[in-house]
């Protein structure tokens, strides 16, 4: 493993729209790097001047350029340099530039620190009142082809709580797509402008949001936040559970013990167990 350097890779979150959230932690943070990485120079500037912080040197990294500047990190960071980055809003990474930047860091042993913050996608799923407790990030969904068909698939079944950004242009395919993909009953709230003077949240089913952008032309930055899909319920047929409670038995274990370990592996009632002994009156 290298042996850590005294340069340091900083990730500091930026606010999503209200510039009031910058956090004192944030506005050190950048006052005192050697380098800041952004995405655009101009939008930082004025940040930054915002939280009365000049003079500092700004290197425009983005997703079309981020590659051939890890290395170039990596070097400020091999000769002892603060460097911290950031994005338009929100957290680095998170659907934004940075990853690359991230992994040459930790491939030359720098430090690597997070100032956390604003986030739409945890915006959006608090607001939401749909589960928190389990729940994926999707992005952007591919904007065709047979990649965006395979994660509009996944989305159908997929049981945990879901978060999607999507841009204005898009939002009726993409709603559309989803309607199709998931049907017009799964739950969906609609988050946009999340922090700014025309944040608005609306909450109701796929097929109703249909109607909602039909009667109103999609403007700013979406988040779709997307219910679960119904757990399955797999039938258990007998065969498989002959199966399983004869591979415990052959191995030892005591008959009562052994049923109610294959009701519990198998998510059945432990009478549905007993019933199939007694049916085939000894299995294994």
């Amino acid at each position: 493993m290298s042996a850590i350097l005294s340069g340091s890779l900083v990730l500091v979150a930026t606010p999503i729209g209200n510039l009031a959230d910058l956090s004192r932690r944030a506005i050190e943070t950048l006052a005192g790097a050697d380098i800041i990485c952004c995405e655009d120079t101009r939008h930082t500037r004025a940040l930054l001047t915002h939280a009365g912080i000049s003079g500092q040197r700004l290197v425009a990294v983005h997703e079309h350029n981020e590659a051939a500047s890890a290395e170039r990190v990596a070097g400020w960071l091999r000769d002892g340099r603060t460097v911290a980055v950031v994005t338009d809003a929100g957290t680095p990474v998170i659907s934004d530039p940075g990853r690359r930047l991230v992994r040459a860091a930790v491939d030359a042993g720098a430090a690597v620190t997070v100032v956390p913050g604003p986030s739409a996608a945890l915006a959006a799923l608090v607001l939401s009142g749909l589960p928190a407790d389990r729940w994926c990030f999707e992005g952007f969904l591919p904007t065709k082809g047979g990649e965006r068909a395979r994660r509009l698939h996944a989305l159908a079944g997929e049981e945990r709580t879901s978060v999607l950004y999507e841009a204005p242009h898009r939002m009726r395919r993409t709603v559309a797509d989803l309607v199709d993909a998931l049907g017009p009953d799964r739950d969906a709230v609609i988050a946009r402008e999340l922090t700014k003077m025309h944040e608005t949240v609306w909450r109701g089913t796929l097929g109703e949001a249909i109607v909602l952008l039909d009667g109103d032309e999609p403007r700013g930055e979406y988040v779709i936040v997307l219910g679960g899909a119904a757990a399955a319920e797999v039938a258990v047929d007998s065969e498989t559970i002959a199966t399983a409670l004869a591979s415990r038995l052959q191995a030892g274990e005591d008959r009562r013990a052994a049923i109610t370990a294959v009701a519990r592996q198998l998510g059945v009632p432990r009478r549905e167990v007993y019933d199939v002994v007694i049916g085939r009156g000894n299995v294994g």
